[in-house]
């Protein structure tokens, strides 16, 4: 599989279903809710819908809106430690479980966000 097949696979939908997931859990997490002000929780699942979208051939609403992703650079003024790292990625997997996408496309996924999501690591 290669990301322009996994926009075709899920399309807006499939994205949409598994980022709504994850940020449902989002306010209410211990660790993570602090990270996310209640007033941007919509523009943040927006964000990382619209850059996961474009990011696997879909329009390119996040580059349009926002240029060049820099997510290292977007992320410094959080603490991102192993412990908010790992957290990020149960309640993704939570997520997948509830946006029910197909098996290679979520597998495809869950790799990429579990890079990512280390990538943003920032503090020990």
């Amino acid at each position: 599989m290669d990301e322009i097949n996994l926009y075709e696979l899920i399309g807006e939908e499939g994205f949409e279903r598994l980022i709504a997931a994850f940020y449902r859990q989002v306010p209410n997490d211990d660790i993570l809710g602090d990270m996310y002000p209640r007033d941007d929780l919509a523009d943040a699942e927006e964000r990382l819908r619209d850059f996961l979208v474009g990011r696997f051939g879909g329009p390119q609403r996040y580059i349009e809106r926002r240029g060049h992703p820099r997510l290292r650079a977007r992320h410094i003024p959080f603490c991102i430690d192993r412990t908010a790292r790992d957290r990020w990625m149960a309640l993704m997997d939570k997520a997948f479980s509830e946006a029910a996408l197909p098996a290679e496309a979520e597998g495809f996924l869950r790799e990429f966000l579990s890079q990512m999501a280390t990538f943003m690591i920032n503090h020990e």
